[in-house]
């Protein structure tokens, strides 16, 4: 999908903004999110976006949705009867409606490709530079639980990609901040941007983890 061109595609708005990337379990239970599901895997294409809610529910309707999101591609569909399924999707490239359809059967939008906008380079010693950031919040975090152990950078990090905006996505999905300041990292036109998202995002964790440690 490029960003010149804008497809109409189904939409799945949760209460959790998901960063390309990202592993994205889903149980379908509700009926037009079961009828999204089986016109999907009626596709040769099976896939959906995803944006979050920012305000209400994601049962029910009603609800008010942000306009940057991603495209969920299904890897996995078992149908365990009754109009219910339960999915494994891979979270891909960013989007953003242009148009919110009516939700018949299910909500739809029009939208388009968004990737990331000309910006600032951001340099491998920025990367590191954040790493060490994220690598000292998981060390304070351990503290605050008590624990004896901690796992390897590279486990808890991760490694690659080697592009810079799509490393910051997955050091984000790592950090256990809340969905404002993950839906803030979705939304950084650039990956310059995106770094200054998680680096505010790392430190306000940081402040309530030493807020705890202090009481």
């Amino acid at each position: 999908m490029s960003a010149s061109e804008a497809v109409e595609l189904a939409m799945f708005p949760l209460e959790s903004a998901f960063l390309p990337g990202e592993e994205l379990p889903l149980r379908i239970f509700e009926p037009r999110y079961t009828a999204l599901v089986r016109d999907c895997m009626g596709s040769p294409d099976p896939r959906f976006g995803v944006v979050l809610i920012s305000r209400g529910r994601e049962v029910g309707g009603g609800d008010t949705r942000c306009d940057v999101g991603a495209v969920a591609a299904i890897s996995e569909c078992v149908d365990v009867g009754s109009g219910r399924f339960t999915l494994r999707c891979r979270m891909g490239e960013r989007i953003r409606v242009c148009e919110w359809l009516p939700d018949d059967p299910y909500p739809r939008a029009v939208v388009q490709g968004w990737p990331d906008e000309p910006g600032d380079a951001v340099t491998g010693a920025q990367i590191r530079e954040i790493e060490d950031q994220v690598m000292a919040l998981f060390e304070r975090i351990a503290t605050a639980r008590g624990a004896r152990f901690l796992p390897g950078r590279e486990v808890l990090l991760g490694s690659g990609p080697d592009d810079a905006g799509e490393r910051l996505y997955a050091l984000a999905s790592r950090v256990p901040m809340g969905q404002a300041d993950r839906y803030s990292v979705l939304a950084a036109p650039s990956a310059a941007d995106r770094l200054i998202a998680v680096r505010e995002a790392v430190e306000s964790v940081s402040a309530m983890v030493e807020f705890q440690l202090s009481e």
